[in-house]
């Protein structure tokens, strides 16, 4: 679990998060996931995998305010033989339920842009 403090200049005139916003804290979620699991992005790049996003949703439930104190849950849902999809929902800590969920599914690829599979470490890791 990750946590996040809403900043200003994520939200609107009306003190609301913007829907984009979201796609970065779900990252965060992730990058804290993959840590916690025992490896970092720049390790993974300088293995040179690469996992860009091949595509992402998020539904929006409640909104998400000005200075909120956010926690970015995430999980991994999918590891095949060259992708990873993650789930997120973001929760405003001491209330009930989301505020909002999300996926990714990312691609694994070498530093050239090829399709590779997963490195055997990293699936175990993330099982």
């Amino acid at each position: 679990m990750s946590t996040i403090r809403v900043r200003y200049a994520e939200t609107d005139q009306m003190g609301i998060a913007h829907h984009a916003e979201y796609f970065a804290w779900f990252e965060v979620g992730r990058t804290d996931l993959l840590r916690h699991s025992g490896t970092t992005y720049r390790q993974l790049e300088a293995d040179g995998l690469r996992l860009p996003v091949i595509e992402a949703t998020a539904r929006y439930l409640r909104p998400v305010l000005y200075d909120d104190v956010l926690e970015v849950r995430t999980e991994v849902t999918t590891i095949g033989g060259a992708r990873v999809g993650f789930t997120y929902e973001v929760r405003r800590q001491g209330t009930e339920g989301p505020l909002a969920t999300g996926t990714t599914e990312h691609a694994a690829v070498d530093a050239q842009g090829r399709p590779r599979r997963l490195p055997d470490t990293l699936r175990r890791s993330l099982a």
